[in-house]
C-alpha cells in the first residue's frame, strides 16, 4: 500500500457510553440499550390518537382476509418493538393526569402485559418545589441565567485593553454572556468546515487583488491562479475536514469561484486596498478597531467591501435598519454603519465612506451572484454610536455576568445545563436587557 500510495482514511468518532438517548418507538428498531425507559404510554398517544384526515379507507368487509384491527396490530407491534430494545432493565411509564386535571387512561398494551404477568406497578410522586427547580433549570424561557463574578485580578487587565469591534458589539447585543465568552475570556471554538471554507474563499480573494497590485499593470491574474490559492488554503487547512467533507468543499468552492470570476473580473475597481487594519481611533471616548476586506476609492470617497459566505436569501433580515421586532437592527446593517464610524474618525487619513456593501460569494437559489449595499444615513450613525456608546459603559461596569434569557441563545443554555448559574433573572420583555 505504501509502495502504491494507496492510503486509508482515518475518522475519528468521539462520544460517551454516559448519554442519553432519545429516541422514538419506530426510531430504536434494531438498538438495545442496557436501561430504556419507556414513557407516554398512555392511550391518548396509541390506540386513541387522533389520525389525521385525508384519504379514503377501503371496507373491511371487501376482501374476506383483510384484518379487522389492522392499525391495531401495527401499533401492538410497535410496542412490543419499544419494550424488546431493554437488555436488563425497562421501566413503562404513563402519566395519570393532564395538566388540566382531567385524567388520563393508561394503553390498553399495558393491561394486556399484566393479564399475562405479574408486573408492580409504582406510584410516583413529584413534589412541586421539586418541578418548580427542575424547569427553571432546564425549561423555563424567561429567565436569565447569572454566572459567578471572576476575580477583579483576572478581569481588569482584560478590560484595561479591551478595545471594541463590531464583533464584540453585536455579541453583546445579542447575549452578554456570549460577549464575555467569546471576546473577553475567548474560549477557543473548534474550526469547522464552514469556517474554514469561509476563510479559504477570503484567502483567495484577497491574492487575487494583492497579485493585481504586485503586478503594476493593473492586471488580475488567471482564473486558474484565483482557484489555485483557494485549493492551497484548503489543503494547508485540511485537518478541519472529513475527507469527504473536503471534496465535496472543494469540487464546490471551483465552481462557486469560477462563476464568480467570470461575472465580475472585468468591472472590479483597481484602486483598492486590501485587509486594512484600522486602529487607534476614538468615537465618543470609546476606543474601536476593525479589519476591512476590501476599501474601494473614487478619489477620497470610499465603499467599503465586506465578503460573505452562506446563503444570501437568509442575509436578508441582518441587513435590515431597527424595526419593531428588531430594535436594534440586524448585524449586518450595524457592521455597514460601524465601518463608516471608523473610516469617518480615521484621523491618519482624510477619507470618507458613502456606502459599505457586502459581496456574497455564493450564489443564491436562483444561481444569481449578489451584491447588497448599504447606503447609511444621519440617524443610523447616531443610533449605532449610542449602542457603542452604552455597550461600552457596561462593559465597564462589568455587566456580562447574567445571559439574555432567550431560549435559543446557545450561551445561557450551555450555562443552565452545565450548572454553572447561581441565580435565575426573570425577564422583562418590554425591556431585554440587552436592548436600547
Amino acid at each position: 500500500m505504501k509502495k502504491e500510495g494507496i492510503a486509508l482514511p482515518l475518522v475519528q468518532v468521539s462520544g460517551s457510553d454516559k448519554g442519553v438517548n432519545l429516541l422514538t418507538a419506530h426510531g430504536s428498531k434494531g438498538l438495545e440499550f442496557e436501561y430504556v425507559f419507556f414513557a407516554g404510554c398512555n392511550a391518548g398517544f396509541w390506540e386513541k390518537k387522533r389520525k389525521p384526515g385525508g384519504g379514503y379507507t377501503l371496507r373491511d368487509t371487501m376482501f374476506t382476509s383483510a384484518p379487522i384491527h389492522k392499525d391495531e396490530e401495527e401499533l401492538r407491534r410497535l410496542f412490543y418493538v419499544a419494550l424488546t430494545r431493554a437488555e436488563q432493565h425497562l421501566m413503562i411509564s404513563f402519566s395519570r393526569f393532564r395538566q388540566d386535571g382531567k385524567e388520563l387512561e393508561p394503553s390498553m398494551f399495558i393491561a394486556e402485559i399484566q393479564d399475562q404477568h405479574e408486573i408492580p406497578i409504582e406510584k410516583v410522586f413529584i413534589s412541586n418545589d421539586q418541578i418548580t427547580e427542575f424547569s427553571s433549570l432546564l425549561f423555563n424561557e424567561a429567565t436569565a441565567p447569572e454566572i459567578e463574578k471572576v476575580e477583579a485580578a483576572f478581569i481588569d487587565p482584560l478590560l484595561d485593553k479591551f478595545v471594541m469591534n463590531v464583533t464584540a458589539l453585536n455579541n453583546y447585543l445579542k447575549c452578554p454572556l456570549e460577549f464575555y465568552f467569546k471576546n473577553l475570556v475567548r474560549i477557543p471554538s473548534p474550526k469547522n468546515e464552514a469556517t474554514e471554507f469561509g476563510s479559504a474563499v477570503h484567502y483567495a480573494l484577497e491574492q487575487l487583488f494583492r497579485k493585481m497590485q504586485d503586478n503594476g499593470k493593473e492586471k488580475f491574474p488567471s482564473k486558474e491562479v484565483f482557484i489555485g490559492d483557494f485549493e492551497w488554503y484548503l489543503h494547508r487547512h485540511r485537518e478541519s475536514f472529513t475527507q469527504e467533507q473536503f471534496n465535496r468543499r472543494q469540487e464546490y468552492g471551483q465552481e462557486v469561484l469560477s462563476n464568480y470570476y467570470d461575472k465580475y473580473i472585468k468591472e472590479f475597481n483597481t484602486i483598492v486596498a486590501i485587509e486594512r487594519s484600522i486602529r487607534n481611533v476614538v468615537v465618543n471616548g470609546v476606543p474601536v478597531k476593525g479589519k476591512l476586506d476590501k476599501l474601494e476609492f473614487d478619489g477620497k470617497s470610499v465603499n467599503v467591501v465586506d465578503y460573505k459566505t452562506g446563503d444570501p436569501d437568509k442575509a436578508l433580515a441582518k441587513l435590515k435598519p431597527p424595526h419593531e421586532k428588531d430594535p436594534n437592527g440586524g448585524d449586518y446593517w450595524r457592521q455597514a454603519v460601524f465601518y463608516k464610524i471608523l473610516v469617518d474618525n480615521y484621523q491618519q487619513k482624510d477619507w470618507k465612506v458613502v456606502s459599505t456593501e457586502f459581496d456574497f460569494i455564493e450564489p443564491d437559489k436562483k444561481k444569481n451572484y449578489r451584491r447588497e449595499k448599504v447606503v447609511i444615513q444621519p440617524a443610523d450613525i447616531e443610533t449605532v454610536k449610542q449602542q457603542l456608546t452604552t455597550v461600552w459603559h457596561k462593559i465597564q461596569n462589568r455587566e456580562f455576568y447574567t445571559g439574555c434569557g432567550s431560549d435559543d441563545c446557545h450561551w445561557c443554555q450551555f450555562v443552565k445545563t452545565n450548572n454553572m448559574a447561581i441565580a435565575l433573572h426573570e425577564i422583562n420583555d418590554e425591556e431585554p436587557e440587552s436592548g436600547f
